[in-house]
């Protein structure tokens, strides 16, 4: 039975080949992604393991501020240096600077871009085992810098060169006297940038004052433990100060840049999920093409003697074999993939700045792989292993497959499922259960599956409508037909193609209507014609300097003008919140069309704050209520006057500006709204602008237009990624209409051949075939975008509360898959047309 079986496997190479490329697909995306999240762990691993490799203990000041989940660094006092030298087993203790904002202008005036965000002003230590100087010398006046060889590769400065550091808003030239460089020939560690100035010049630069250090470098006293001084020096400074060890300090760095880099494993995960799940049906449909076809011979078995667990066996020693190879093949291409990943993430360090660790493969990814390849393939493959083992002896005498059963079962059994998944949909969405999220997941797995086990019973309707386009002549007649001649094999391949259909309409939708709501909301409240922003990369918000904000004021046709600035914090409850400040509240109302809400908005006084509807929810406060804030610059509780309704623009709280001076760490104007007069050129008054902040480089003039679709482009990005899972799907679902026709010409050979010896010319024997294709890939389009916009309307319906107020449904795009059903449809048919074509018609009316 087991040569049997290989036999068997060996005559249909081509098939099991095309069915394999699923589990590989699937299996590529899965170890890709565990090789890509190895490898980049490792590589910060490295990263931060080496630059504190030397460093026994560090002290820092506690914080409760953060950005994107970093803690914003708090500066230690000098005297707290002391203190830990005072510790029994300390044996130096030295405090440094190291802060990000030291913002480098290129040559031609503009800001030097760093992919990282990462741009430090420190103080210059001399050589570590870290950094060493390269060219020149220490930094010894105020007026000089040592510049890391990243900043010297990027702008093209030399030692003797003038370099300009924008800092908290302040353009500053300094001389540079020297080029420091990372270990292993490294121009930086990750593609940061790095300034060094003198200890007292970069503590009044970077920190405001000469007795503050960003944090304390503790080096233990040889024969002590470094566990018993850390646990020494937390007793002595005590709760509001961080003691860690170089290995915590190294793992605490690294976690944040891992986070970052997650949304890309999600990607490759999502891509495995959708390959899995249409996979499947490929899976399914070839086995039952497969036990089809062997009709006659599995029923000789069995009458020969073969049992029925013999039968199951055989399929399912099939089953693991075409799991097995496709498995490893799909693990080898994953790696490439991870490696791949790994290294063009690298080069987003600045020039190749991040040194990659080597090519490792965890367990977990290997294990998975093989796994799941093989599990997917045996589960899809016990249907069809079922079904052989029912075929009767009486069969062998048959001359064609047995004939498609009933599916009033299936019907009933795809409702109930459907069912199942509309209640769970509606649960999640409602927000039942601890975690709702899993509920929606479940309701449209669920659902998915529901509506593929149905698409038999709406098989025949369907297909008979859809082909009435195509039957203008007696092949496109013959195509209808036969599609619609076996639907459980019509089902099965529809299903496929209308899974990644469903899920791509429905991501469209939802992505569509979020983008859309902030659209037209920004379009709705700001009357600005232009603003003035910036790009926020790290901690620091993009400043606009005071001088430059004047000049844009008095320029020619501009009618009136606001100033914000922003400061993101903690909250005292503990929650991440943003607080605003205008320059003028009177005239910010002016230009920003806010929604009314509670309270009273019209003045903003000292000691009093505004909020929107969704922050005030939020935080669970209403107009009168006492809020207090956890501000940089210390606690103040305000009266809440006024809630306005729900915007899109600056949502948060909004201080009064004097208050702003005092609790705002960068008090500096981040972003400006003009509105110009009647009749003013949007365009000619753009340029006027930029002209008048080219000492301001952070800042740029956009049209409102501009500027709305700048805030909006995650979301273009978003569908790009979404068509791109498409492809995967398509990809898969071509395959599965490939071998639905490749059975359907085998089954049919007979049936050609006389419709040859009858008259039926090659070309129309061509136009047959893709006719049925291009139903069947039709069929499958229409239910999945049915499915995909009942899934993406609720969904967006279910975040009506949370301010999600636009339906806008993607018609463009719809239209577009199904222009690409017909392209997949005609690109499936080309295999299966020719072969038909090529038929010996004595041959085919003979054939048995």
């Amino acid at each position: 039975m087991i040569r049997a079986t290989f036999r068997s496997l060996l005559a249909r190479k081509l098939r099991l080949a095309l069915s394999g490329v699923a589990v590989v697909l699937a299996v590529t995306f899965i170890s890709g992604s565990l090789v890509l999240n190895d490898t980049l762990g490792r590589t910060f691993d490295n990263l931060f393991a080496s630059v504190y490799e030397y460093t026994d203990l560090e002290v820092s000041t506690k914080s409760t501020m953060e950005f994107q989940g970093i803690p914003v660094a708090v500066p230690v006092p000098a005297s707290v240096v002391d203190r830990v030298s005072a510790v029994s087993g300390v044996k130096e203790a030295a405090g440094y600077v190291a802060v990000n904002g030291a913002l480098v202008l290129g040559k031609d005036g503009k800001l030097l871009p760093n992919q990282t965000g990462t741009e430090l002003g420190a103080n210059w230590t001399g050589d570590d085992p870290v950094m060493k100087l390269r060219e020149g010398n220490a930094p010894r006046g105020d007026d000089e810098v040592v510049i890391n060889a990243q900043v010297a590769k990027d702008g093209d400065f030399k030692v003797g060169d003038t370099v300009t550091v924008r800092i908290k808003g302040e353009n500053r030239p300094f001389t540079v006297v020297g080029i420091a460089g990372a270990t292993g020939g490294r121009d930086s560690l990750g593609g940061e940038f790095m300034v060094y100035w003198t200890d007292q010049q970069a503590q009044r630069l970077m920190l405001g004052e000469t007795d503050l250090w960003s944090n304390i470098s503790v080096e233990v006293a040889d024969g002590a433990s470094v566990t018993t001084v850390q646990n020494d020096l937390k007793r002595t400074l005590g709760g509001d100060f961080n003691v860690e060890t170089g290995d915590e300090l190294a793992k605490k760095s690294a976690a944040p840049l891992k986070t970052v880099f997650n949304f890309i494993n999600y990607v490759l995960l999502g891509f495995a999920g959708v390959a899995l799940l249409v996979g499947v049906f490929l899976i399914l449909n070839t086995f039952s093409i497969i036990v089809a076809q062997r009709t006659r011979e599995l029923a000789l078995m069995r009458a020969i003697g073969a049992g029925r667990g013999q039968m199951i066996g055989s399929v399912l020693i099939e089953a693991v074999v075409v799991g097995l190879i496709g498995s490893a093949v799909g693990l080898l291409a994953g790696i490439g993939l991870g490696w791949v990943g790994a290294w063009g993430l690298g080069q987003i360090g600045g020039g190749g700045g991040l040194e990659l660790a080597g090519l490792g493969v965890p367990p977990a990814a290997i294990i998975s792989s093989f796994a799941i390849g093989i599990s997917v393939t045996v589960l899809a493959a016990i249907l069809p292993a079922l079904r052989a083992a029912r075929v009767p002896p009486v069969a062998a005498m048959r001359e064609a497959a047995t004939a498609d059963r009933s599916i009033i079962g299936l019907t009933i059994a795809g409702g109930a499922v459907t069912a199942i998944g509309v209640v769970l949909l509606v649960l999640g969405l409602r927000g039942a259960g601890d975690n709702p999220i899993l509920l929606v997941l479940g309701g449209v797995l669920f659902g998915l599956i529901g509506v593929a086990l149905l698409t038999p019973f709406l098989c025949r309707p369907v297909v008979s409508t859809v082909g009435r386009l195509f039957s203008w002549s007696v092949p496109g007649k013959l195509g209808r037909r036969n599609s619609s001649r076996n639907p459980r094999r019509t089902a099965i391949t529809a299903a496929a193609v209308m899974i990644g259909i469903a899920l791509i309409t429905g991501v469209s939708t939802i992505v569509s209507s979020v983008s859309t709501t902030i659209d037209t909301s920004m379009d709705k409240q700001m009357r600005a014609d232009i603003i003035i922003a910036g790009t926020q990369t790290s901690e620091l918000p993009p400043i606009l300097d005071q001088p430059a904000y004047d000049k844009v004021k008095a320029l020619p046709d501009v009618q009136t003008t606001a100033a914000v600035s922003m400061e993101i914090f903690t909250e005292i409850d503990g929650k991440g919140t943003i607080a605003w400040s205008y320059d003028d509240w009177g005239r910010a109302r002016q230009v920003l069309d806010l929604p009314t809400g509670t309270g009273d908005i019209s003045s903003l006084d000292r000691g009093e704050v505004i909020a929107d509807e969704g922050t005030a929810k939020s935080f669970n406060k209403k107009a009168g209520d006492r809020v207090t804030l956890d501000l940089p610059q210390g606690e103040r509780t305000f009266t809440l006057v006024g809630v306005t309704g729900r915007t899109q623009v600056n949502p948060g709280w909004v201080i009064n500006h004097d208050d702003a001076q005092e609790l705002f760490k960068t008090p500096q104007w981040t972003m400006a709204y003009l509105k110009l007069d009647d009749g003013a050129s949007v365009t000619a008054m753009k340029k006027q602008v930029n002209d008048a902040l080219k000492d301001s480089p952070e800042v740029s003039a956009q049209t409102r237009d501009e500027f709305i679709g700048s805030q909006t482009v995650i979301f273009d990005f978003l569908l790009g990624a979404v068509q791109v899972l498409l492809l995967v799907a398509i990809a898969i679902s071509v395959l599965g209409v490939i071998n639905t026709l490749v059975l359907s010409v085998l089954e049919r050979t007979r049936e050609l051949g006389m419709l040859r010896a009858i008259g039926l010319r090659r070309s129309q024997t061509m136009r047959m075939i893709t006719v049925e294709s291009i139903v069947i890939s039709l069929f499958g389009t229409i239910l999945g975008l049915a499915v995909g916009l009942g899934l993406g309307v609720a969904v967006v319906d279910a975040l009506k509360d949370d301010g999600i107020s636009e339906m806008t449904l993607p018609w463009a795009l719809m239209v577009i898959y199904l222009f690409a059903a017909v392209i997949i449809g005609v690109a499936a048919a080309v295999i299966p047309a020719v072969r038909a074509a090529r038929l010996n018609v004595l041959n085919a009316i003979s054939y048995e």
